[in-house]
């Protein structure tokens, strides 16, 4: 009898592999590496931080429901909406490329993005440690990736209606001559999918890498907050009147994430690591 249960389970079929069915994801809060992402809707700016490559026993599928491709110029991120695409710096050998975001990740909280192995030969990343990137959202590119699929949220417009235009002279000598209305609309442009391949070369300006805390409106508040944290505090202004207390210079990504960890541990989840 066990050697008929034995055959039998080498009988049984593997499941079939899942059906890409590409979509637009936003989604809801989510919990990852002990710290709370808020994913929202994003076309434009650019931030700093450290990339990684994706792992070797990704799932099937990405996120938006993509097949997943090692090979694809493709680019996991933790909140922006999927796709986007975004140019990608390797700030420490100045190689730049263009990548379509379609996945979650990555899960640790001081890794801004994570890019496809293929993606991180072309920008010269080592295997075995995180670069410094500055990612760039491409507001054309990613609308123009995403709107079309489903799921996508769609703006209501009313068109106005399409009627014939009659034409006719001003004294009436002859008859109303009518111009009919253009046979169908414009087509409209298919969404980005498949990127190519092209790097371009700047010099290489690493930078130095820094912890920087929660954004306050009034500076002393952000001062208040280093301090209790601790570890070389300066405050600097940030954009739109606000200012947040920053942690540095680090000299490698590992005391980086022992600073980082130190924040997330006082009660600063939105703490994280750039570039500058």
């Amino acid at each position: 009898m066990a050697l008929l249960a034995l055959v039998a389970a080498g009988c049984r079929r593997a499941p079939p592999p899942p059906v890409p069915r590409p979509h637009f994801v936003l989604g809801a809060p989510y919990q990852a590496g002990g710290v709370w992402r808020y994913p929202r809707e994003e076309y434009g700016g650019s931030f700093t931080g450290l990339a990684v490559i994706q792992p070797a026993d990704h799932p099937p599928l990405t996120a938006d429901g993509e097949a997943y491709d090692p090979k694809a110029m493709e680019a996991a991120h933790p909140t922006l909406q999927l796709p986007a695409v975004a140019r990608v710096e390797n700030l420490e050998t100045g190689r730049e490329t263009v990548v379509r975001i379609n996945d979650r990740g990555p899960a640790d909280p001081g890794r801004v993005i994570a890019v496809t192995p293929r993606v991180a030969a072309l920008l010269g990343m080592r295997p075995d440690q995180p670069a410094r990137v500055r990612v760039t959202l491409l507001p054309n590119e990613s609308h123009r990736a995403a709107d079309d699929l489903p799921g996508a949220p769609r703006l209501a417009i009313a068109a106005a209606p399409r009627e014939p235009v009659t034409v006719a002279p001003l004294d009436g000598t002859h008859p109303a001559a009518p111009i009919p209305a253009p046979a169908s609309a414009p087509q409209p442009v298919p969404p980005l999918v498949h990127l190519p391949e092209s790097v371009t070369q700047y010099r290489p300006d690493p930078g130095q890498l820094f912890v920087r805390l929660s954004p306050f409106t009034a500076r002393r508040y952000a001062l208040r907050q280093g301090q209790q944290i601790g570890g070389g505090t300066a405050v600097e202004p940030l954009a739109g009147g606000l200012w947040a207390a920053r942690l540095g210079p680090f000299a490698t990504p590992a005391d980086a994430d022992a600073a980082l960890d130190r924040a997330i541990r006082a009660g600063v989840t939105d703490a994280r690591i750039v570039v500058e």
